[in-house]
């Protein structure tokens, strides 16, 4: 297709335009719920700009001809390390007034399985590169306890491999294990032997033990890391390029040896801003490109310097970052002559404060610590919102991706040991994408007012995009980035057949500090928002303030 053929009819008609004006039952809509904005004292700089400016409208067309690809169900995955209090007093707390017979708390289940994850890595993270996995098989009684050196924490190892499943299987049908094998301290040996215990139906040593352990049928783990940030100084077990490369291909080769259908990951860089950033994917990948399907990327963000206009343009960095890597995939592979195309495993992202100092006392080597128990607000949620929709922007090469992590460590939920459990504010953007977001990434390109940052230079106001169901309706995730002013939104809809707004909700604030705590469980959550409307082939909608929006259509 030509660019004039694509491009063709994407001028918005002046006419439409011209005799827009705000409905003000749209607008009425935009004034914060009195009830969940008790003791706010709404910023009148923020409020004063709530009559949308036509001059400043966004656009784009959906049309079912232009795609990105299939969403992979994959890319809403999760992470539980041995960190914190991820998996104890996390998911995993015997005696608590939820837990059930395995010790696992029904209340975190019953979120994780609202939240709507999919595939779970496990058990790190830098946790990994020095763990023994048969530590944590076996009764529980006589499990050894260790020492954590990554994160200076007593392991007891009361959950393991065994356990790990038993939370899978009762976490919804859709949730699948995302194995990390330790290739810090660790090598070949251990991971096949992992890979028998877990996978081989029986008659072997490994694979007998595993019954005896209690686990009759194998687990039938496909998916599996080859090693967790290789390339970090904090890594145990660092390597080069060179040697991480080496080894792990002759890991993939040993492991393909017991099954060929398995899926492989090999590490990419642990951050973009590393300085051998791109050097480290294409030695590593002329090692092992024919015999891995994913290579790794990992990228956290957070507010500094109170730089908030670079914070909400976030996934700018994010999306360059992915179409990096897939242009040092692409250029090995064209090295190598081979026709394949690897896809990535965004394994670990999300919005982390690593600057900031723990508020709670933590000595070296305690049992389940309090550690990256980041309180998130609405302002962290509509970031998380344009991560997620830069994710789905790039379904046609990001196959996995995991939110990293599930429970209080950097997490959507949160718990308090032998008390409640409740939603951060990023659980809603996730869940809702997770529900919503299953079926055709459809090709959006945006026409939007920008805004300048110090960090990304102009970035558009609006960031978006749309998945069309297999039953014909689409959605529409749209992050608004302007902190004071609404965002009028014209979408233009060709052939998708579609004549009605389902929904339209928003999670937005009138205090961008507001968050939900153990004692205001529920003071954020997603508000409808009135007056969108679908009318020949032309959706209309008006974005509050730094919100992420979700919008319906069938």
């Amino acid at each position: 297709m030509s660019l004039p053929e694509r491009t063709a009819g994407l001028t918005p008609d002046p006419e439409r335009t011209a005799r827009f004006t705000p409905d003000p039952e749209r607008t009425a809509g935009l004034t914060p719920d009195p009830e969940r904005t008790a003791g706010l004292t709404p910023d009148p700089e923020r409020t004063a700009g709530l009559t949308p400016d036509p001059e400043r409208t966004a656009r784009f067309t959906l049309d079912p001809d232009f795609t990105v690809a299939p969403v992979d169900p994959r890319l809403f995955g999760s992470f539980v390390e041995h960190l914190g209090r991820c998996v104890y007093t996390g998911i995993h707390e015997p005696g608590h007034p939820a837990a059930d017979e395995d010790g696992l708390r029904t209340d975190v289940l019953e979120l994780v399985r609202e939240l709507g994850v999919t595939a779970i890595r496990y058990p790190g993270g830098n946790f990994v590169s020095g763990y023994r996995w048969e530590d944590g098989t076996g009764p529980v009684e006589q499990r050894p306890r260790r020492l954590d050196v990554a994160w200076r924490s007593t392991e007891t190892n009361r959950f393991g491999l065994s356990e790990f499943m038993t939370f899978l299987r009762k976490a919804g049908p859709e949730t699948e294990p995302m194995m990390a094998l330790n290739l810090g301290t660790r090598g070949i040996t251990e991971a096949m032997d992992l890979v028998e215990y877990a996978n081989h139906p029986g008659g072997t040593e490994l694979s007998d033990r595993r019954a005896a352990h209690g686990d009759k049928d194998p687990f039938g783990i496909r998916l599996w890391c080859l090693g967790n940030e290789m390339d970090g100084t904090w890594q145990t077990g660092q390597k080069t390029a060179e040697e991480y490369g080496r080894l792990a291909a002759q890991t993939a080769r040993a492991l393909r040896s017991i099954d060929p259908d398995l899926e492989l990951v090999a590490c990419g860089s642990s951050a973009r801003g590393l300085p051998t950033f791109a050097a480290w994917e294409a030695t590593v990948l002329a090692e092992t490109y024919e015999v891995v399907d994913h290579v790794s990327l990992h990228a956290y963000y957070e507010e500094t310097d109170g730089d908030r206009d670079s914070f909400l343009a976030s996934a700018v960095e994010m999306e360059a970052f992915i179409e990096e890597v897939v242009a040092t995939c692409d250029h090995v592979g064209a090295r190598l002559k081979s026709a394949k195309k690897l896809t990535l495993s965004f394994d670990e992202w999300n919005v982390w404060y690593q600057r900031r100092p723990n508020p709670h006392p933590v000595e070296d080597w305690q049992e389940a610590p309090r550690l990256l128990e980041d309180v998130y607000t609405v302002t962290d949620a509509v970031v998380f919102g344009t991560l997620l929709i830069a994710l789905l922007r790039h379904a046609d090469r990001v196959a996995v991706a995991c939110l990293a992590q599930l429970v209080n460590v950097i997490a959507p939920i949160m718990t308090e040991p032998g008390g409640p459990a409740w939603r951060q504010t990023t659980f809603f953007p996730f869940a809702q994408a997770s529900r919503h977001g299953r079926g055709t990434v459809l090709d959006v390109r945006v026409d939007s007012p920008a805004y300048p940052t110090a960090k990304y230079g102009e970035a558009p106001l609006l960031h978006a995009t749309a998945v069309r169901a297999e039953d014909g309706t689409a959605t529409v995730f749209a992050v608004n980035r302007d902190r004071n002013a609404p965002l009028p939104l014209e979408v233009t809809l060709r052939g998708l057949g579609l004549d009605r707004v389902v929904e339209h909700s928003a999670l937005a604030d009138a205090d961008p500090e507001a968050r939900n705590t153990l004692d205001e469980p529920e003071r954020v959550v997603p508000h409808p928002v009135d007056g969108s409307t679908l009318d020949d082939g032309l959706l209309r909608a008006v974005l509050e303030p730094m919100s992420w929006n979700v919008i319906r259509l069938a």
